[in-house]
């Protein structure tokens, strides 16, 4: 079968080597990336002068491979973001049966790069790590023409690919997530769709992208068609506004001289480490299905927005209190109150995209409920993993926002470039500010949903593609979840008793989410197919002794509180072990510190469930 289109999807096969005293370069490309230069130039666009760092990262020595996912802004002419993958590999030098003379240095470093117009990343870097394999065996990098068969084979292949199936998500584990982050996923899922400066941190790369890429499969045709503008961004003039001695840049040895932080501190001693899950202070009383203060704190967001407003926005607000007032979709409620259970929920209502169409507004190809929603847009980028030399962008005054990943520890010290750090080794979300954390907190609606993923995918270990029992707790299982979470908190905020049904998503979270350029853009056109879907949290009900136990258990495995807790027990029990009696001073001691953190817990919870109580009663 072959299958043609009008523009080829790959664009260029790169190789970027280490120079000892060029630094990382551009040694070849096919096609040429500038015509007139030849393949052999390392000659590159303005556009694209950061490509050598994105493909050959920082650190890359500590491994002898690596994957790399990146995006680059488009070239002149062109309107969409250009995909990368990369396949670094390092090699001894004295096993080369052609040793160049500029090749001093006991390793050789080398990626292999394919600069695609299609964000396949899964199933590219596939086909490129055997190439890149099998291009080091040669152990002449002098021998090309391996890399223009891969030019010409991975053309003809794609060109029959389709964005629509499984292979879009080639390499993205959503069960591997939901068994590292847990109920965590959730609150990375509404991070991203408040649009604020995230940043996610780990080592190798190839972890970093994956589970950054992963996260954002979650949103119903974001990888498919949402990122078309995520790397829209203006490059610095020249490479010397960043570094005196262009010389000097490598892949392994990191410029000290761009922060301004004492660096000889380790991480946690340069950040003052908050969990999301941490319990609010009490002095500012919180709750996180209805809070009693959110008018006083969603007017104070409004005036904070207002005064930024705001060259990204391009509708006047009358258009849209105009169109919220003209959709009216009835409720029908999607929890059994009886029996407790959420209602089964179907596939296709959750990830079937149908007919797509070009987005009136947000520009992106849309499908019938208005997705993928516009979240990278207007300078909200997304930069699966991010050099060094880009740093500037984090600060940058036409970056509104971004989602992030860096391997570099200098990233993560700068605490007040981002809104939250994800330590995806740890598992922990690092926000800084008390008011977005208040904003973040999982509502009990959303604790139920998110316990209903952990459970399905926990219990469901084995590999259920093959045991041919059904599909639950798999990889499309778990996105289909999150589709329909994402269409039902959209088809609640276009009822007239839209409050109400948002508040099970959380009240200061849906009032600081109505304030973001993805709400207003998608709010500001017509859905027909929205009509289909049922508003309200799916996991909406009266709440249970089941919810507070499901609250407790989620805030002390993450919470910094419920982690002391869980310490004191656990010293209590280690003193009982170790003298065998449960009398005497350490004893004594152990019993005091747990009995003390209890109490301060319990206290600490009374005040939310009394509000959640009151609530309840009034609107009964």
């Amino acid at each position: 079968m072959e299958c043609q289109s009008k523009e080829e999807p790959v664009l260029h096969i790169v190789v970027v080597g280490f120079h000892h005293k060029k630094g990382c370069q551009v040694e070849f490309s096919y096609p040429p990336i500038i015509p007139s230069a030849g393949h052999d130039s390392s000659t590159l666009p303005e556009e694209w002068k950061y490509l050598p760092f994105l493909a050959l990262p920082d650190g890359a020595h500590n491994h002898q491979e690596d994957t790399v996912y990146f995006h680059l802004p488009p070239l002149d002419g062109q309107l969409k973001c250009v995909y990368g993958v990369s396949c670094y590999r390092q090699m001894e030098a004295k096993a080369l049966k052609k040793r160049e003379a500029d090749v001093t240095r006991e390793t050789v470093q080398k990626s292999v790069c394919v600069l695609s117009r299609l964000p396949l990343f899964g199933l590219i870097q596939a086909k490129l790590q055997l190439i890149t394999h099998a291009y080091f065996e040669e152990k002449d990098f002098s021998q090309i023409s391996i890399l223009k068969e891969l030019y010409d084979h991975m053309n003809r292949s794609l060109n029959c690919t389709s964005l629509e199936g499984s292979q879009i998500y080639l390499s993205l584990s959503a069960r591997d997530l939901i068994l590292h982050f847990k109920h965590k996923v959730l609150v990375l899922f509404k991070l991203i769709l408040l649009e604020k400066k995230i940043l996610f941190y780990v080592t190798p790369v190839k972890r970093l992208v994956e589970t950054l890429m992963t996260i954002l499969s979650l949103f119903p045709g974001m990888i498919e068609y949402g990122l078309a503008d995520s790397s829209h961004y203006q490059t610095r003039r020249s490479i010397s506004e960043d570094f005196s001695s262009p010389e000097i840049i490598s892949a392994d040895e990191e410029s000290l001289s761009l922060f301004s932080t004492d660096i000889t501190r380790t991480p946690k001693e340069n950040e003052h480490r908050y969990d999301v899950n941490d319990p609010p202070d009490q002095s500012k009383p919180c709750n996180s299905t209805l809070d009693t203060h959110y008018i006083d704190a969603r007017a104070e967001q409004q005036n904070l927005l207002d005064s930024s407003e705001s060259e990204w926005e391009t509708l006047e607000p009358h258009v849209m209190d105009e169109k919220e007032s003209k959709m009216d979709i009835g409720h029908l409620e999607m929890f059994d109150a009886d029996s407790g259970l959420p209602i089964t929920v179907q596939p296709q209502s959750a990830t079937g995209h149908g007919t797509l169409s070009t987005g009136l507004v947000s520009g992106l190809q849309e499908d019938q409920y208005g997705q993928p929603l516009a979240i990278f847009t207007k300078g909200y980028l997304c930069m699966p993993y991010m050099a060094l030399q880009q740093h500037h962008l984090l600060s940058d005054i036409n970056v509104r926002g971004f989602v992030s990943g860096a391997t570099n520890v200098l990233f993560r010290q700068q605490r007040h470039l981002s809104d939250a750090v994800v330590d995806v080794d740890e598992a922990q979300i690092l926000i800084h500010d008390p008011e977005l954390r208040k904003m973040l907190n999982l509502s009990t609606a959303d604790l139920r949903f998110a316990d209903y993923l952990v459970k399905h995918v926990t219990e469901n270990k084995e590999d259920v593609f093959l045991d041919g029992t059904g599909w639950e707790g798999g990889d499309e299982w778990i996105r289909a979840q999150f589709g329909l979470y994402m269409h039902s908190l959209l088809s609640s905020a276009l009822q007239q008793d839209h409050e109400r049904l948002l508040a099970d998503y959380g009240v200061l979270f849906t009032s600081a989410w109505k304030m973001t350029h993805n709400y207003k853009m998608w709010i500001s056109n017509k859905h027909p197919a929205m009509a289909e879907i049922t508003p309200g949290h799916p996991f909406q009900g009266q709440y249970s002794v089941a919810d507070v136990k499901i609250r407790l258990s989620h805030s002390m495995q993450n919470s910094e509180r419920g982690k002391k807790i869980g310490n004191a027990v656990m010293s209590t029990s280690r003193s009982v072990v170790q003298t065998g009696k449960a009398v005497g001073q350490s004893v004594g001691g152990a019993l005091t510190v747990a009995k003390s953190a209890m109490s301060s817990w319990f206290s600490m919870l009374a005040q939310p469930t009394a509000a959640v109580t009151s609530s309840q009663q009034s609107s009964d």
